[in-house]
């Protein structure tokens, strides 16, 4: 499945428009009545503070880490905000790949050939899915997943690829420990490299452990670890702008 990449609105690329005007454009140029209806809902203003920022915190499984040689098998989307979890409204999908599954991606996710023999494309699921999304800043633990497999996978079927403001909790991770390696000394004394994957990243909020790898409870796990990031380390007048790319 191959595709262009978009080059998303992030702060620190000052020659990309903000968001808001970036979705209006998109809007205008978008010739998939789904995605117009998904870029006409635009989004808020980068000055927005966090307390007023509706969020939907995002999770897929995949067949692999490639989004060009790998497809979604399933997604998991969870409503929020910063002071609500909105676990009544969260939706769950198996997707039918076009490729068949690989023995490592059944081994970590679980998603077997007969959970995808009557699951839909992604095409069927497009008119819930993108009004899901549309109007919130989504959230994801690691953009180098969710956004580019979408991409990929809406360039494959619609010949338009998609673009959207997400809050990556991993990046906000990297900032806070920059200097997660050891040098040799501490490495030979024994020192370990701080993780910022989703589960150890929860572990410093004292956050519970949740079973990986199911597209729902990922999704979940990046919710409740944003709200504890902003919570410690940022403040619900956080412009939005500071967090998102």
């Amino acid at each position: 499945m191959m595709g262009r990449q978009h080059t998303s609105a992030n702060p620190a690329n000052p020659k990309l428009a903000p968001w808001p005007e970036r979705m209006a454009r998109l809007a205008s140029e978008a010739r998939n009545p789904h995605l117009k209806a998904f870029y006409d809902a635009g989004c808020v203003a980068p000055e927005t503070p966090m307390s007023q920022v509706p969020l939907v915190a995002l999770d897929f499984e995949t067949t692999g880490l490639d989004p060009n040689t790998h497809s979604i098998v399933s997604i998991g989307l969870v409503p929020m905000t910063l002071q609500r979890i909105r676990c009544r409204d969260a939706q769950h999908w198996i997707i039918r790949p076009p490729l068949p599954l690989q023995r490592e991606s059944i081994t970590i996710h679980g998603i077997t050939h007969s959970d995808i023999e009557e699951a839909p494309d992604l095409t069927e699921i497009l008119a819930e899915f993108l009004p899901a999304l549309a109007g919130k800043v989504v959230v994801v633990h690691h953009r180098g997943i969710e956004r580019p497999f979408l991409e990929v996978a809406l360039q494959w079927r619609l010949r338009e690829g998609i673009e959207f403001p997400v809050i990556d909790t991993m990046a906000i991770e990297a900032k806070l420990h920059p200097r997660r390696s050891p040098n040799w000394l501490s490495r030979v004394r024994g020192k370990r490299a701080l993780s910022i994957r989703l589960p150890d990243s929860r572990l410093r909020y004292g956050l519970p452990h949740y079973p990986p790898h199911h597209a729902l409870t990922d999704a979940l796990a990046s919710a409740e670890l944003l709200q504890a990031q902003i919570q410690h380390h940022f403040s619900p007048d956080t412009p939005v702008g500071e967090l998102w790319y």
